[in-house]
């Protein structure tokens, strides 16, 4: 069993386009910076027909709440207009979105959900 991380090797140095003995370029790679990708958080918006039970339920199921977090979510949606329920890339969170509004509709409860970028 290792117990050693492994050791990175070091960057190789930036060269400058070189000739080969028939003429050619050949270019180096250079290794790209990539940036996170952006975040977006799914927000339930509150309304006045849709259960408290029904948003509890759904906050568990679509994520991964506990019963007490689902609870303290659902009052701020309904105190506050709307509540944050998870943040994820932006194809996580359109597909949470697209199950909630499917689970709402099926339901008959008119239960909306956004999701919006993080700033």
């Amino acid at each position: 069993m290792a117990t050693k991380s492994p050791v990175t090797p070091p960057a190789p140095p930036v060269q400058q386009p070189s000739r080969d003995d028939g003429g050619s370029v050949v270019l180096e790679r250079r290794t790209q910076k990539v940036k996170p990708p952006q975040m977006y958080q799914v927000v339930m918006l509150n309304d006045d027909y849709t259960p408290m039970e029904f948003v509890v339920v759904v906050i568990q199921e679509y994520f991964n709440k506990d019963l007490e977090t689902a609870t303290q979510i659902m009052l701020k949606i309904h105190l506050d207009g709307k509540g944050v329920c998870g943040v994820y890339t932006k194809d996580v969170a359109a597909t949470k979105v697209d199950q909630v509004l499917e689970a709402a509709n099926k339901a008959g409860h008119p239960l909306k959900c956004v999701s919006e970028p993080v700033e």
